[in-house]
């Protein structure tokens, strides 16, 4: 069978970090969903996604072919009723269409399909915040089946320990002279991660493939330090999809970070209101701000934005792609993608400026910044332009 994820309707939900990605490409837990997908169907799946990147996650389709809901994580009983779908059967969750059974270029009336309830409970990423919200959860499921039946790497004597057998290193991790507690989540720590001395970590925990934990960092669980990120200072519930760093001392609570963004020494989040009121963030579709249900929420952040040292972030920012924020006093808690500046005002950060960063940055990674890379930036620049002319 053919698998294909698609974005559906929460994909403008999760702006910013949809810009630069399929729903199905987002992070959270261990593994990004596709992964998770790919992993449990023991097969590759494509993407529909936006035409501007279709190129990048081109669709494979062929005679016949599942089509499933990427905001929905896999679990094994809506696995087994993914794989057993027939032909004009689709699994409806509320009002949302969550998998369906298709020929190639069949016309599709999901009317006329059999409704079929989705089984059993389900986790679903429905809105930027759920990333974090729901990151504890997506994490144990993770470390269920990535650790199933294997064995660890030893865990060193010099480190302080709690509950060893919910700690899982994988090759070439190296963990020395820190403490592990992993009694509220279990602690993954990545092939050839590192966690420097005198780190405090409370699970639930990841540290993903390459990712580094700075020397005296104090980690809350539930957090995920995506491939190649580098995390220091002080953090509590937070997810780095890939690439990304926060190296020194500072707080950060209940946020996002895409790939390829940098918070620069002593940069500090408010993740919750001095009167403890309700959060509100920007919402894409409706171009002002929203309710969310949430007391605590802090920096949801865009692929390849920046802030300078001693940034102050103000409960709730949004920041769009490519964004260079610095100076002191609180920036503004929405700033588009490529804005440059601060407290003081905004100007555009044109993107040929924008670009040479980008190449710098991903070339230190032994990464090319692609055409097809450049296109999809160029388009995230023309499409927010309203709101940097607000």
């Amino acid at each position: 069978m053919n698998y294909i994820l698609f974005d559906g309707s929460a994909r403008n939900r999760l702006l910013p970090f949809t810009f630069t990605r399929p729903v199905a490409d987002i992070r959270v837990g261990i593994l990004t969903i596709r992964e998770k997908w790919e992993l449990l169907l023991k097969t590759t799946t494509s993407t529909i996604t936006e035409d501007y990147l279709a190129q990048k996650w081109p669709m494979v389709e062929l005679q016949e072919n599942v089509m499933i809901n990427a905001s929905f994580l896999p679990n094994p009983e809506f696995l087994e009723q993914v794989k057993t779908l027939k032909p004009n059967q689709a699994i409806f969750y509320k009002e949302d269409i969550v998998a369906f059974h298709a020929y190639e270029d069949q016309e599709v009336d999901l009317n006329a399909y059999e409704a079929l309830e989705l089984a059993g409970a389900v986790i679903q990423i429905d809105n930027k915040w759920d990333i974090f919200l729901k990151n504890g959860a997506a994490i144990e499921a993770d470390f269920e089946f990535l650790t199933q039946g294997r064995n660890s790497q030893p865990i060193s004597d010099s480190n302080f320990v709690k509950n060893p057998e919910r700690i899982f290193l994988e090759e070439g991790a190296e963990v020395e002279n820190c403490s592990l507690n992993a009694l509220s989540g279990p602690i993954y720590i990545g092939k050839n991660a590192k966690v420097l001395e005198g780190s405090l970590i409370k699970g639930a925990l990841a540290v993903c493939e390459e990712a580094l934990v700075k020397m005296g960092a104090k980690i809350y669980g539930p957090t995920t330090l995506g491939p190649g990120c580098r995390g220091g200072g002080e953090m509590n519930n937070v997810v780095f999809f890939a690439n990304s760093n926060k190296s020194h001392d500072g707080y950060l609570g209940n946020s996002v970070l895409g790939e390829w963004c940098n918070l620069g020494a002593d940069t500090n989040t408010s993740n919750l209101k001095n009167n403890y009121a309700e959060v509100r963030t920007w919402d894409y579709e409706t171009e002002g701000f929203a309710k969310t249900g949430l007391q605590f929420c802090g920096l949801l952040m865009g692929d390849h934005s920046k802030c300078g040292i001693n940034t102050m972030f103000n409960t709730g920012t949004v920041v769009g792609v490519s964004a260079n924020i610095f100076g002191s006093g609180f920036p503004r808690n929405f700033i588009p993608s490529f804005s440059w500046g601060g407290s003081a005002g905004f100007t555009t950060y044109k993107t040929q400026k924008a670009f040479e960063v980008v190449e710098i940055v991903m070339r230190r990674r032994n990464l090319d910044f692609t055409a097809e890379d450049q296109k999809i930036l160029e388009h995230v620049f023309e499409e927010t332009g309203k709101w940097r002319r607000a």
